[in-house]
């Protein structure tokens, strides 16, 4: 299996990571944040807003969203995902088994698959781990995941443990279909696993052994962010990461807040997706080097001060505060549009910091400061 992924270097004082990931459309500087653009559009922005302003390295699709609508095979006769919404550079698709898990009323699984009902017409669905292949090929990522089950929060530990070996055995059918095909596009795609296992340290220790014993280019933590404490988070983060191959990027689905993206990189995450900047933005909060924002606040006003003082995004720098604010009031769909741009930079910037600081030798100390500037409500 061809090395996709340099190691460059580890933190002294914690496990954070700083390394290069290699895909067909461009090379992945980590750690790194991942917008999340579900529809084949990260919502409200643009490409170029994307590429030129946020910066984005790679963003996210889904699978199960856009199975949907617009197809496979409309992404299919457009060429794949990068064709279609004209995006250059790596996409990520995860395999539909999270939003599967959220339709919780609409959907029965066996051991063949997950049965569902579509959320847009009630049309009856069968998600296959082979299918889940089978529908990211068509679309195109230059990572996919494998199928499995996202087990709720709280879940008790038969329910866990039975899930869990359930995911491992899709794993493999994942792995034989995948490994059986060639690429769709004539471009390579990685596929990774995922680790499941709940909350239970045992199960996680298992899982992840499992993950790591299939020697993949990307290894995948799943089921965590779904309402579990933060503390829980970072301890089946750590005990995790202490158990995948040290050569191989480590993806956490799904994560998180500022402060959880910075914990967890310090815990040896190299990888991070989540909706909470885009859709925070949407609601007028936003993360900014000074501390969190609600810009419908009426203290906002009368202030003329640029969104944020650090350089990291035009829209921070050429909009007050009281022009957001202003655009939020009316319901103008600028400032939600504004406001993502911000928030998504702002996410971008961290881990690009947090790289430069790992590379330097001086995260953990770093890291310390600026929490408790990022997590101050203002």
């Amino acid at each position: 299996m061809e090395k996709v992924f340099d190691l460059l270097q580890t933190d002294k004082g914690s496990s954070a990571r700083a390394g290069l990931l290699r895909t067909d459309h461009g090379n992945i500087e980590t750690p790194i944040f991942m917008p999340v653009g579900t529809q084949a559009t990260v919502k409200g922005i643009t490409q170029e807003v994307l590429n030129d302003k946020i910066k984005a390295q790679i963003i996210l699709g889904n699978t199960y969203h856009l199975y949907l609508r617009p197809g496979t095979q409309i992404l299919s006769k457009a060429g794949g995902i990068h064709k279609f919404m004209n995006w250059q550079k790596p996409v990520l698709t995860d395999s539909g088994g999270y939003q599967v898990y959220s339709l919780s009323g609409m959907r029965k699984i066996k051991e063949e698959g997950v049965k569902f009902a579509s959320h847009v017409d009630g049309s009856k669905h069968l998600f296959t781990p082979e299918k889940a292949i089978d529908i990211q090929r068509e679309i195109g990522a230059d990572i996919i995941m494998a199928f499995d089950e996202c087990t709720p929060y709280p879940c008790d530990y038969r329910y866990a443990k039975k899930s869990m070996e359930m995911t491992h055995r899709w794993l493999k059918r994942c792995l034989t279909h995948f490994d059986g095909q060639k690429e769709h596009y004539g471009y390579r795609q990685i596929l990774a696993p995922i680790v499941q296992g709940s909350v239970y340290s045992d199960l996680r220790k298992i899982s992840a052994e499992t993950i790591a014993s299939h020697e993949r280019e990307i290894n995948a933590i799943g089921g965590l962010s779904v309402g579990e404490p933060k503390d829980d988070l970072y301890r089946i983060t750590e005990e995790v990461c202490q158990i995948l191959p040290k050569q191989s990027p480590r993806y956490l689905m799904g994560v998180g807040t500022p402060e959880n993206i910075l914990e967890c990189i310090s815990l040896g995450i190299d990888m991070f997706d989540c909706v909470l900047p885009s859709r925070n933005a949407r609601h007028g909060l936003l993360y900014t080097r000074a501390g969190i924002i609600n810009i419908k606040n009426a203290k906002w006003k009368e202030d003329f001060s640029p969104v944020d003082k650090e350089n990291y995004c035009p829209s921070s720098q050429n909009h007050t505060k009281a022009y957001l604010r202003h655009l939020f009031q009316v319901k103008e769909s600028l400032g939600a549009q504004l406001a993502t741009t911000h928030n998504l930079s702002f996410y971008l910037w961290l881990v690009k910091e947090a790289r430069i600081r790992i590379l330097d030798g001086s995260f953990s100390n770093w890291k310390k400061e600026i929490l408790k500037d990022i997590t101050r409500r203002l």
